[in-house]
């Protein structure tokens, strides 16, 4: 598997090279960013000048590339000197490429988050980080590139040009805006066919499109990006989600706190995010001059709850648990609907306990996270994340707390899922390893979920311990855990996932009662049992409008709702129903009348016990 992996990665690698060559052909000008790998494919940002592409370019790009495929050109490296490279660039008429070379020699790198801000774009005085670097050249076309690469252009499988879209140079909005053409690709054409099938309903299924739709969510432009208005309706759905996962929390011990959404940088300095994350704080500063930011995270204020008072091992495990607001600058090119926001709402919890109780308190988190996902419908694949072994000084702890903690996750997982997960060195956060659920959604695609993260920072940072059966200081364990890991991107998988037909007990509206008419006692029959649902807890409406009863069973249809009821004459004279049923609920069809009561009793024991099918 690892290997296939790797032989798909190199020829999408070289797919992207392709392409620039492509593009190179078409129009000898361009200047060139970088073309990475990513999921199912790969892109490249280009610069045009004031040529725009379109997707009516991509068939005169994809014929070229498939001469540069047929023509079977040699992907062939060679290393060049850093000084020699740079005078390439230049003279090549590459700027994008002679930054980056510059970034070389003088940093070794050429990530920007890596880079000290104030020295991008010079060179570095004296020697250099870099002695020389790789280029990879097929036919014609010379790249700056580490690789790998297939043989040859011949050795690609399918692919397909998908779209471009603007991207600034190096994710900074200060940087020249570049085009960047994606493209996606598989070993053969029957699977790549299968991907394109998927993405068109994943387009049928977007949970921006639907969330219009279904009237859950908004934004403004006065409100800026990455930051959701939620509607009522989409307010139900993030309460009725976090009040389950609360209700799970609860029964296994937890208890709610509340912290501010602002805080001092000395508690961040402490932290060590202010740091390590400081491009992405939202900073205040005070009339008197004291630096404040906006929370991005939860677990230093926990942590100061637990230190502000002398704690016994008698009192451990202690567990917190809120559902809370955290803020991230997110660049603006990176936000996209729920999946990437700046107002991050987190359903945040975390244990303060002894390392001999983590696996006791690890096993009921993950029982809190099967549960949930269980009831979603979602299928969890498990990944753990551990330290590179060839970079240790990158991570807090020592390196018998790793070695562990590493064994205690690696022990739990194999007692709960057998070697059905996969070990990932160099995955971990620094301050602790961690479990990674995977979710699978509906139409076969994988999302980061849950979360069970050890920290070792934070309990040395801020000399969390508890006092030991003989009056000694010992230090704790902490453990975060986020079972949405935020609501905003669970929405945006569960959305999508469903298709925006929700479970009863999730749904913003659970029963639509339509009359056929306006008659005056039709109407009050009507009212009358929105009441005796409301009155067990439903949400429900009632549509007296004007308008065909064909449309209004339509405009039902449309909202998603589980359960539409039209009440006429026979249903006034009769006093019994025939509830419509979304047809993703029903088991079988069974249109048999109901009672009143009944009707409301069945649906609220569905929405009590969470069932996703009807019972009618």
């Amino acid at each position: 598997m690892a290997e296939k992996q790797s032989e798909l990665h190199a020829m999408r690698h070289s797919l992207a090279h392709i392409m620039a060559t492509a593009i190179t052909r078409l129009w000898p000008s361009v200047k060139l960013g970088v073309g990475p790998v990513v999921e199912n494919g790969y892109y490249y940002d280009i610069d045009l000048g004031d040529k725009q592409l379109s997707e009516e370019d991509f068939g005169a790009i994809e014929a070229e590339m498939r001469k540069i495929i047929a023509e079977n050109q040699s992907f062939e490296r060679f290393t060049m000197p850093i000084d020699e490279a740079i005078t390439w660039a230049r003279e090549t008429g590459q700027p994008y490429k002679e930054e980056l070379l510059n970034d070389l020699k003088r940093a070794g790198t050429t990530v920007a988050k890596d880079l000290n801000p104030d020295e991008l774009g010079t060179i570095a005085e004296g020697g250099s980080q870099v002695d020389e670097v790789s280029f990879y050249r097929n036919g014609d076309f010379t790249d700056l590139c580490r690789g790998p690469h297939v043989e040859s252009t011949g050795k690609v499988g399918a692919f397909k040009l998908m779209r471009v879209s603007g991207a600034y140079w190096r994710g900074k909005d200060t940087n020249p805006q570049m085009q960047r053409v994606y493209g996606v690709a598989f070993a053969g054409q029957e699977e790549l066919d299968q991907y394109l099938a998927m993405l068109e309903e994943a387009k049928r299924r977007d949970h921006r499109k639907l969330g219009q739709e279904l009237d859950l969510f908004v934004f403004s432009d006065l409100v800026g990006g990455g930051l959701p208005l939620w509607t009522p309706r989409g307010t139900i759905l993030r309460r009725e989600l976090d009040r389950y996962v609360q209700e799970l929390r609860a029964e296994a011990g937890f208890e709610q706190v509340a912290i501010p959404h602002i805080t001092k940088k000395d508690l961040y300095e402490r932290s060590g995010h202010w740091a390590k994350f400081k491009d992405e704080l939202f900073r205040i500063t005070t009339r008197e001059g004291h630096e404040f930011a906006m929370k991005p995270m939860n677990c230093p204020h926990h942590a100061q709850i637990y230190a502000s008072r002398p704690r016994s091992y008698r009192e451990l495990p202690i567990r917190y648990s809120e559902t809370t607001m955290v803020y991230r600058d997110e660049q603006s090119g990176e936000l996209g609907g729920l999946s990437r926001v700046r107002s991050i709402t987190q359903d945040d919890a975390h244990i303060f306990c002894r390392l001999s109780q983590a696996k006791d308190e690890v096993l009921q988190l993950w029982d809190i996270v099967e549960r949930f996902y269980s009831t979603m419908g979602i299928e969890l694949r498990l990944r753990l994340s551990l330290r590179d072994p060839d970079n240790p000084e990158a991570y807090m702890g020592t390196d018998e707390q790793w070695q562990e903690v590493e064994d205690k996750l690696r022990e739990i997982a194999r007692e709960k899922v057998g070697d059905n997960f996969v070990e990932v060195p160099g995955d971990a956060a620094f301050y602790g390893p961690k479990f990674d659920f995977l979710g699978r959604d509906a139409i076969g695609r994988e999302h980061q979920v849950a979360t069970i993260q050890f920290d070792f920072n934070q309990p040395e940072g801020f000399d969390l311990t508890c006092t030991d059966e003989h009056g000694n200081a010992e230090r704790i364990v902490m453990i975060h855990c986020a079972t949405m890991g935020s609501i905003e991107r669970f929405l945006s998988v569960y959305i999508e996932h469903t298709a925006g037909r929700f479970p009863v007990w999730l749904a913003p509206e659970q029963i639509r009662i339509i009359t056929i008419n306006s008659d005056q006692n039709i109407v009050e029959f009507a009212t009358n049992i929105a009441n005796k649902a409301k009155g067990l807890g439903l949400r429900v409406s009632v549509d007296n409008s004007n308008e065909s009863v064909g449309k209004k069973i339509r405009t039902a249809e449309l909202m998603k709702i589980p359960y539409t009821v039209v009440i006429g004459a026979k249903e006034l004279e009769s006093g019994g129903l025939v509830p419509r049923v979304r047809k993703d609920m029903e088991v079988h069809a069974n249109h048999q009348p109901r009672t009143v009561d009944e009707f409301l009793k069945t649906v609220a024991n569905e929405a009590k016990t969470r069932a996703n099918k009807t019972s009618l």
